[in-house]
């Protein structure tokens, strides 16, 4: 299949590319701001923002699909920039879907588990939406524009962790890299989530392609546990000091942009769709250790330019 990725250079982006290529689908993976050199798929330059000259290269592709990861996910700067969080968190997926309705493709939009506001948590997908911050409101009314655009694209609401390129955009990462160098952090022990690592999400977003699903999703782990156990985890499996990460409550804590407390998603209906269990977060962090003994983490950080 020709697979059209967005935000080719980040986290998820980047990771799914690179499985689908081992799944031999031929990839375009487009990024904007960080640029890619040597990876084994088609690295396009395109600003999703200057809409009508990035569809046209889009369609020169002849893509038989797109999932699009790219976003404002940085929740301060939506907050600094709520105009710009808004084209790219809402405008473009919608531009995208409206294209791709047109081509006759399927889609995957990538949203977020926070669209709720973490007061009670066990969220489906036919949960009442309460989003706190301005990313989070993008992020929703962006899935609003891809399903009025495209009623058979799927839209996957998503959290997880992984190796990034930069080296520092996860939460694992941010856990392995201070512990790994002997740095007292806190972790949270009243933030409640249920991530996925990024190759198995990967794997089950083709999944999901190939399946032909369409609809909302909760694409998340089945087991949730705090931010704070979490690490405990990472440095458990890394052989990382773990008295290094001192427990402590977010809401003792000021922050930027608010953040919900209780975002565990049940992921029953995709489990049911695909016929078998999402894999856990213990399985998570054993393939996360498993690639970082591979030294895969660095062959991330060659992409970059």
């Amino acid at each position: 299949m020709r697979l059209l990725v967005t935000g080719a250079s980040g986290l998820l982006g980047l990771n799914l590319s690179l499985v689908a290529v081992a799944r031999g689908h031929q990839v375009f993976g487009l990024t904007h701001h960080h640029g890619l050199r040597g990876v084994p798929f088609n690295n396009l330059t395109i600003n999703l923002l200057e809409t009508r000259d990035a569809l046209i290269k889009i369609e020169k592709t002849k893509p038989e699909a797109i999932i699009h990861c790219a976003a404002i996910a940085d929740l301060n700067r939506a907050e600094k920039q709520p105009e710009l969080a808004n084209r790219m968190n809402c405008d473009v997926p919608g531009n995208l879907a409206v294209a791709a309705s047109r081509w006759g493709i399927p889609m995957i939009h990538i949203s977020t588990d926070a669209v709720f506001d973490g007061v009670t948590g066990g969220y489906t997908e036919d949960s009442p939406t309460n989003p706190l911050s301005v990313y989070a409101k993008t992020k929703l009314e962006g899935e609003q524009a891809v399903q009025k655009a495209h009623p058979d694209a799927i839209v996957a609401r998503v959290v997880f962790f992984g190796w990034s390129m930069s080296g520092n955009r996860s939460l694992a990462e941010f856990f392995f890299n201070n512990l790994s160098m002997e740095q007292e952090i806190k972790g949270f022990t009243d933030t409640l989530f249920c991530p996925l690592y990024t190759e198995d999400l990967a794997e089950v977003l083709l999944e999901m392609l190939a399946a032909r699903l369409s609809g909302l999703f909760h694409v998340v782990s089945p087991e949730h546990l705090s931010k704070y156990e979490f690490g405990l985890r990472i440095a458990e499996k890394f052989g990382l000091r773990t008295d290094l990460i001192e427990p402590i409550r977010m809401q003792e804590v000021a922050r930027g942009a608010p953040r919900a407390l209780n975002l565990v998603l049940n992921p029953e209906k995709v489990q049911a769709a695909l016929g078998h269990p999402l894999p856990s977060v213990n399985a998570g962090i054993t393939r996360l250790h498993q690639r970082w003994q591979e030294t895969f983490p660095k062959k991330l950080q060659s992409y970059a330019i």
